[in-house]
């Protein structure tokens, strides 16, 4: 998880530049990928080889199930949500970024899918909470938060006032009041964590969701 997440930040932020320099954009996201995909299948392969216990608590019990449910379909609400006009995935979204008012998914937070990554960590320590579920999840959950930070001082950097503007205006922290902003992209995302969870039963033979209500 160190070398995740380090690699994952380096390359993110200090390294970015002189790589994309050297390499080209598109020679940058190949090898950005590509070490990306080789930390994670060494995080995989290390994580099957960990024990699996002991736990703090009982994570198939009801309670922690139902957490779960709910902090996933919020992450997975976010998660969609966030491909939607989002200024963080395009420079030519900065532009005029300050005159903006936060609609949607960001009046509950600017970073809408780091937090997605932040809360799905979260909910699935809840389940298995172990020492190697404690590495794994809360090396992302610190990658997706601390990512957020990293990018707030990039993109300030970068934009100055457009950044620092839209920061006073769309909150860092996810406001809860502000859901309901979400209107229909909550049903899409019901739908979708049955979808994600049924695999989870046809892949890893754990039934999650309400799946488990139902395979359980």
């Amino acid at each position: 998880m160190v070398l995740f997440v380090g690699s994952h930040w380096l390359l993110s932020h200090p390294l970015r530049t002189p790589a994309v320099r050297i390499l080209g954009r598109n020679g940058f996201q190949a090898v950005y990928s590509l070490i990306a995909l080789a930390a994670m299948l060494l995080v995989i392969f290390a994580y099957k080889r960990a024990p699996a216990g002991p736990t703090l608590w009982n994570g198939t019990a009801a309670v922690p199930w139902l957490l779960t449910s709910l902090l996933t379909i919020l992450a997975m609400a976010l998660l969609i949500a966030s491909l939607g006009g989002n200024p963080a995935l395009s420079p030519k979204r900065m532009n005029g970024l300050s005159a903006k008012t936060p609609h949607g998914v960001f009046r509950v937070t600017r970073h809408p899918m780091l937090f997605a990554i932040a809360i799905w960590a979260v909910s699935h320590l809840l389940v298995a909470p172990s020492l190697r579920a404690l590495l794994l999840d809360g090396g992302l959950a610190l990658m997706a938060v601390g990512g957020a930070r990293a990018q707030d001082a990039k993109f300030t950097a970068l934009y100055d006032r457009e950044w620092r503007i839209w920061c006073r205006r769309a909150p860092f922290w996810p406001n809860l009041r502000a859901l309901p902003t979400l209107g229909w992209t909550w049903a899409i995302a019901v739908v979708a964590w049955l979808g994600v969870t049924g695999l989870h039963w046809l892949i890893a033979r754990i039934p999650a969701g309400a799946w488990a209500l139902v395979l359980g």
